[in-house]
């Protein structure tokens, strides 16, 4: 009866076994049909981005529409290419500050740290957390905040090799992941992995495939989600030491990785060393190959880290396929030694021949680099002196124009003077010391002769700069621009930074001569540059206005 019932056992295992070995199979065979088809993938995926880059065109860059597109672009991008979502997302953060709208700069700075440190950034990942206050994190973006802290401490203990070092990360990640375990809603996504990856921690392979269960009932094949949650079902078997299921799991998120066109992928390479460790040597090779293609496609350094060792495989297959081609080789040895000695011959005069025509063409690659270097110095040369020559033509230009104004004014003044003094010579002779009080206690004359010093600055600071106003105004935000009444050359603003492209810095020499306060000055320039796109280079642009 026993050796029935273990002769039972025994086949209905085999059974199971050879099931189980089909099925994978059939799902390899689906695997090597998607990457055939994987450009038709990104070719969507492309298609997708297009659209939402020609629907950001077409709004304000500093607006919450430009906003949310860009967090569309970012989703897109980041299992796509890595340093494209970066860009998006330190974009919004700009949009967020011109808005200041606190939330959206929280928001974007935690979805980048989150994904600095995904790439291995980790410095640069918890540079950017440093910038987010505790106090600015509302209810709804903490469980972004403590997620972030979170993983990218778990990954410094993970990597670092100071064990001290290592064990002080994981505490920091632990804390923040109690924190993030204690508010997440118990049917969330995030609480449910949280679950699955602490029961897996402790061995709980059952309960953690419970989890695990439940989180694949509601996901759909083929998407990114479908990939992460089978990724994490392979992860309870290979704990559990159930390969045929890790494998089948890994072929399972491979499929929805290359379907959503996901470039940031470990199932592939995963799979490929298993598969190599089973002895498919060239399958496995195939796969590594594919995956190292979209690794680089994606531009992470953390992917290229964690598939570095996977990458001997390579170089194993390569030392495999060399053992074969030398066993035939060496049957076929006897059948070619004639034409051997005939080969070796030849290529040693061709190795001659080449060995010459490599010295040579070594010589005169040193010589065409030498030659670029030369070119190059002196267009950076040539470029140098052009700057230098159109600098001192315009300086030249300037003191022209205004040494001419100055010596007209001068005639002029002395002129003004002399019939000033013979007015005055004339009342005092007359006794008509009240008139001379009079006038000499009137503002009027004072007013008219600063309006006519300013007409002569504005018509000769616009004879020499003719497009002044207009560049000026391409520096402000469109709705900040500055508008001239009738008859109006430039205005106080303008002429404030009329000085400055001459070359007046100095708030106090700005002050004396429009006959303000140095403070009304600074407030001016603060004033304008809070206008300008750039703030904080708006001065060096207007000094380079031509």
């Amino acid at each position: 009866m026993r050796k029935t019932v273990l002769l039972i056992w025994l086949l209905a295992s085999f059974s199971t076994a050879v099931w189980a070995d089909k099925a994978f199979d059939s799902l390899l065979n689906v695997l090597d049909q998607t990457i055939q088809k994987h450009e038709t993938y990104v070719v969507q995926r492309e298609s997708r981005i297009r659209h939402l880059n020609e629907l950001a065109r077409g709004v304000v860059f500093n607006s919450v529409e430009h906003y949310n597109l860009n967090n569309q672009l970012f989703k897109e991008y980041k299992s796509f290419v890595c340093d494209s979502a970066i860009l998006y997302l330190n974009e919004n953060i700009q949009i967020a500050e011109a808005l200041k709208d606190r939330e959206r700069q929280v928001e974007s700075k935690l979805l980048l740290s989150l994904l600095l440190s995904a790439s291995g950034m980790y410095t640069e990942s918890i540079d950017v957390l440093d910038m987010v206050k505790r106090s600015e994190v509302s209810s709804q973006l903490l469980p972004e905040y403590y997620s972030c802290f979170g993983h990218v401490y778990g990954e410094l203990g993970f990597y670092t090799q100071d064990k001290t070092l290592a064990k002080k990360y994981w505490n920091i990640a632990e804390t923040y992941k109690d924190s993030l375990y204690a508010i997440l809603p118990p049917q969330s996504e995030e609480f449910l992995l949280m679950r699955e990856d602490r029961l897996r921690e402790q061995h709980l392979y059952a309960e953690a495939l419970k989890i695990n269960d439940l989180r694949l009932s509601q996901v759909e094949s083929g998407t990114p989600q479908y990939a992460l949650v089978t990724y994490h079902r392979s992860l309870i078997y290979k704990y559990s030491n159930d390969s045929i299921n890790e494998k089948k799991n890994l072929c399972l998120s491979a499929i929805s990785d290359i379907r959503s066109a996901i470039k940031d992928h470990a199932s592939l390479w995963m799979l490929a060393q298993l598969l190599y460790e089973d002895g498919h040597i060239e399958q496995a090779y195939r796969y590594m190959r594919f995956s190292w293609n979209a690794t680089k496609f994606y531009n992470a350094r953390l992917r290229s880290w964690q598939s570095a060792d996977a990458l001997s495989l390579i170089d194993k297959t390569y030392q495999a396929m060399i053992e074969k081609q030398n066993a035939r080789l060496e049957q076929n040895l006897l059948l070619i030694t004639a034409l051997l000695l005939l080969l070796v011959v030849a290529l040693g005069y061709i190795y001659r021949q080449m060995k010459k025509l490599r010295l040579a063409r070594n010589h005169l690659q040193v010589a065409n680099g030498q030659l670029k270097e030369l070119n190059e110095e002196l267009r950076q040369m040539n470029d140098c002196l052009t700057f230098t020559n159109a600098e001192l033509s315009e300086s030249d230009q300037i003191k022209e124009e205004y040494i001419a104004r100055f010596i007209k004014l001068c005639s002029t003044y002395i002129n003004r003077l002399d019939t000033y003094r013979r007015m005055v010579n004339k009342k005092i002779s007359a006794g008509q010391i009240a008139d001379l009080l009079r006038i000499t206690r009137s503002q009027d004359a004072l007013d008219e002769e600063l309006e006519e010093l300013y007409a002569n600055f504005d018509t000769a600071f616009l004879h020499l700069f003719p497009d002044f106003v207009r560049k000026f105004n391409s520096l402000l935000q469109d709705d900040e621009h500055i508008s001239l009444k009738k008859d109006e050359l430039l205005n106080t603003e303008l002429r404030i930074f009329a000085l400055i492209r001459l070359g007046i810095e100095d708030s106090s020499q700005i002050a004396e001569f429009l006959r303000y306060s140095v403070n009304t000055i600074y407030n001016y320039r603060a004033k304008v540059k809070n206008k300008a796109y750039s703030r904080d280079d708006f001065e060096e642009k207007v000094k380079k206005i031509r």
